[in-house]
C-alpha cells in the first residue's frame, strides 16, 4: 500500500515538474512572490515577449485585488515609491518600461491615487543594436521596488530582483506582450538606436518618446490656456484696465506697462520653475500644485492676497507711494505695479492650473535642468503673449472702449468677483471646522487694510498715521492669533507620544503600567488615517491620560530602526503597520491591525481601572 502512494506521489511530482521545465527553457521564469499579508498576495513572473515588433521581457503580475502598487511619485506615501521596474544584463541594453493603464483607488485618507492593483503587465524593450552578436542564450536580472498597501495596513518598502534566461535565436517567436497599453507607430528599421517609448506615469502610452520641440510647443499652448481658466478670468479685468489707463499715453510710455505685466507673469513662471528644481534636487519629488492647496495655510494666504487685491478694486485701500517718492520714481512706479499685476496673475492662476503645470513636470523631471525649466517658464510665456500682442499692435489697443464710468463700475464689479473667488476656493480646500474662522478672519482683515489705507493718508500727521496704522497691524494678527490657530490647538488635548525605547517600555511593565504602542511609519499612509481617527479623537485621549497609560510612538519607517526589529522579533509582525499594541498590567496583550474604530481601543482601555501612573 505505501510502495502504491509512493509511485502515485512521484508521478504527481513528475507531472507537476515537466511543465516547470518546459516553461524555464522558453525563457519564462517561475513566480516570485513581492508581497504578501494573510490571504492577500502579490507575484510577478517574467517571459521574453514582443511589444509593437520589439523584443523585450513582460513583467507579469498576479495578485489579489485588495493590494495596490502607487503607479505616481505624485500620490505615493513618500518619494521614490512608486512602483520602479529596471532590467540589468551583462550583453544587453534595455529602453525605459512601458506600464500599463492604472486605476483609481480611493485612499483611506480620502485621495484618489493612480494605483495598480491585479493582474496586469509590464513591458521593458531591449535595445536592437545590443542583441547582435550575442550569445544564444543571455541572462537578465529584472529588479521591482516600490511599496504595497491594502486598504487596511502598508506592508514595508521592498525590493525584489528576478531572473530569467532569453533565447535570443528564438526572439521571431516570442509571444505578444500583454501589456495593456496602445501600441505606437511600428518601429523603423533605422530607429534601432533610439530609445523606446517610456511609460508616463498617468500609465498610458508615454509622449516622452516626443522630440522637445513638440513639448516646448505644448507648454506654450498649455500657458495660453490658463487665459480661459476659472481662477485668471477675474484678473482679466484688472489686466484690461490697466491696459486701457495706459492706452491714452503714447510712444515708449504706452508699450513699456503693458511689457512689465508680461514680464511679471513670466517671472512668476520663471521663479516656480527654479522653485521646482530644488525640490526635485533635494527630494527627489515632483512639486504638486494640487497638493500645495491641501494645506490650509496655502490656501489662507491665496485667500487673504484675493482679499486685499478685491479690496483695492473696490477703492478700499489704495496703493500708492509718498508724493516725494512718486515724484522721483516718476514713470518707473507704474511698472513696478504693473510687474506686480503680472507676477499677482501668475499666482492666481495655479489652482487650475496644476493639471497642466502637473504635467509639464512629470515631463520636466526627466530632462536636464535647463530644459525643464525653459518649458515651465515657456508656460509663462504663452500665458503672456495674448497681452503682448494687444500692447505691441496699437490698433488693437485703440478697440478698447475709452475711460469713462463704465470703466469704474467694471472695476468695483471685478472687486466683488475677487471676493467670490476667495470664498469658493476656502470651501473647497479647507477642513469644515475651519471654515467659519478663516472667512471671519477675512471680513476682521479687510476692516485692518481699510483702516490702514482709508483712515489715514501721506497728508496725516506722522504720529496719528503710525498709531492708526499700528492698531491695524495689531488688530490683523491678534485676529489672526485668535481665528486661525494650528491644527494642534483647535484639535485640543493630545497625546504626549514617547520615542520607542525598548527599556523604556519594559521598565514600564515590571511596574505594571499599561502601555500604548502605536507602530507607525512615514511611508504608511493608512497610519495618518488611524492617527486622525483614532488618536486625534478627544475620548481617546482622555481615556489615555485618565488610565495612566504611557504612549509611545515606534517608528518603522527605516528597516534598522530599533522599533522596526522588535515589531517582528517581539511582537511577532512581519514589519507590516499600523499596528497597535496595548501592554496590560497582568502582562497581556491586545493588539490591533490595520486601520481600526476608535471603539475597539475605547474598550480595551476602559478594562484598566483607576490610574497606572
Amino acid at each position: 500500500m505505501n510502495g502504491t502512494r509512493i509511485v502515485l506521489i512521484s508521478a504527481v511530482c513528475a507531472a507537476l515538474w515537466v511543465p516547470a521545465a518546459f516553461a524555464q527553457n522558453d525563457g519564462t521564469a517561475g513566480a516570485t512572490e513581492i508581497v504578501q499579508f494573510e490571504f492577500e498576495q502579490s507575484s510577478a513572473s517574467l517571459k521574453p515577449a514582443r511589444w509593437n515588433d520589439r523584443p523585450g521581457i513582460d513583467v507579469v503580475f498576479e495578485g489579489t485585488d485588495d493590494i495596490h502598487y502607487y503607479a505616481s511619485p505624485k500620490t505615493a506615501p513618500a518619494p521614490g515609491l512608486e512602483l520602479k521596474i529596471t532590467a540589468a544584463s551583462d550583453s544587453l541594453k534595455f529602453d525605459g518600461v512601458v506600464l500599463p493603464e492604472w486605476q483609481i483607488f480611493d485612499d483611506p485618507t480620502g485621495q484618489q491615487i493612480e494605483v495598480y492593483v491585479g493582474n496586469f503587465s509590464a513591458f521593458i524593450p531591449i535595445r536592437r543594436d545590443s542583441m547582435a552578436s550575442q550569445a544564444k542564450e543571455v541572462s537578465v536580472a529584472v529588479t521591482i521596488a516600490g511599496i504595497a498597501c491594502t486598504s487596511k495596513l502598508c506592508l514595508p518598502p521592498f525590493e525584489k530582483t528576478l531572473t530569467t534566461t532569453l533565447n535570443l535565436a528564438d526572439v521571431a517567436n516570442w509571444p505578444a506582450s500583454s501589456v495593456a497599453v496602445p501600441p505606437p507607430a511600428a518601429e523603423s528599421p533605422t530607429s534601432a538606436d533610439s530609445p523606446a517609448p517610456v511609460a508616463e506615469e498617468s500609465g498610458r502610452q508615454s509622449v516622452l518618446s516626443y522630440s522637445r520641440s513638440v513639448y516646448y510647443l505644448l507648454a506654450l499652448v498649455a500657458g495660453l490656456s490658463i487665459n480661459v481658466m476659472p481662477c485668471v478670468l477675474p484678473v482679466l479685468p484688472l489686466i484690461l484696465l490697466r491696459l486701457v489707463d495706459h492706452s491714452r499715453q503714447s510712444g515708449r510710455r504706452r508699450i513699456a506697462p503693458g511689457l512689465a505685466f508680461c514680464a511679471g507673469v513670466i517671472l512668476f513662471f520663471a521663479a516656480f520653475a527654479l522653485l521646482s528644481t530644488i525640490i526635485t534636487l533635494t527630494t527627489g519629488a515632483v512639486l504638486d500644485l494640487n497638493s500645495l492647496f491641501r494645506y490650509p495655510t496655502a490656501v489662507i494666504v491665496l485667500f487673504l492676497a484675493i482679499v486685499f487685491f478685491g479690496l483695492v478694486m473696490l477703492d478700499i485701500v489704495t496703493l500708492s507711494l509718498p508724493s516725494s517718492v512718486a515724484g522721483r520714481q516718476g514713470k518707473n512706479s507704474g511698472l513696478a505695479g504693473s510687474l506686480g499685476m503680472g507676477f499677482f496673475a501668475g499666482v492666481l492662476s495655479t489652482p487650475c492650473s496644476g493639471a497642466l503645470l502637473g504635467f509639464v513636470l512629470v515631463w520636466a523631471q526627466t530632462q536636464p535642468l535647463a530644459v525643464s525649466g525653459a518649458a515651465i517658464t515657456l508656460m509663462g510665456v504663452g500665458m503672456a503673449l495674448p497681452y503682448a500682442v494687444i500692447v505691441l499692435i496699437p490698433s488693437l489697443l485703440d478697440r478698447i472702449p475709452k475711460p469713462g464710468y463704465w470703466m469704474d463700475v467694471f472695476k468695483k464689479s471685478t472687486g466683488f468677483l475677487l471676493f467670490l473667488i476667495a470664498v469658493k476656493l476656502t470651501l473647497a480646500a479647507l477642513p469644515k471646522d475651519r471654515l467659519l474662522n478663516v472667512l471671519m478672519y477675512g471680513v476682521l482683515f479687510s476692516f485692518c487694510v481699510w483702516m490702514w489705507g482709508k483712515w489715514v493718508d501721506f497728508s496725516t500727521p506722522v504720529a496719528r498715521r503710525r498709531i492708526v496704522r499700528l492698531v491695524a497691524v495689531a488688530l490683523a494678527v491678534g485676529a489672526g492669533l485668535w481665528l486661525l490657530p494650528s491644527p494642534t490647538k483647535t484639535a485640543g488635548a493630545t497625546l504626549d507620544w514617547k520615542p520607542y525605547d525598548a527599556e523604556v517600555v519594559q521598565q514600564a511593565v515590571s511596574q505594571r503600567r499599561p502601555v500604548l504602542l502605536k507602530f507607525t511609519a512615514d511611508w504608511c499612509t493608512n497610519c495618518k488615517v488611524v492617527e486622525k481617527r483614532v488618536y486625534e479623537d478627544p475620548t481617546v485621549v482622555e481615556i489615555v491620560q485618565a488610565k495612566g497609560v504611557l504612549p509611545i510612538k515606534a517608528d518603522t519607517t527605516v528597516i534598522d530602526y530599533p522599533a522596526t526589529k522588535d515589531l517582528r522579533q517581539i511582537y511577532g509582525e512581519a514589519g507590516n503597520v499600523p499596528v497597535t499594541v496595548v501592554l496590560l498590567p497582568d502582562g497581556s496583550r491586545e493588539k490591533l491591525r490595520g486601520i481600526f474604530d476608535k471603539a475597539e481601543l475605547i474598550a480595551i482601555l476602559s478594562k484598566l481601572s483607576g490610574s497606572g501612573t
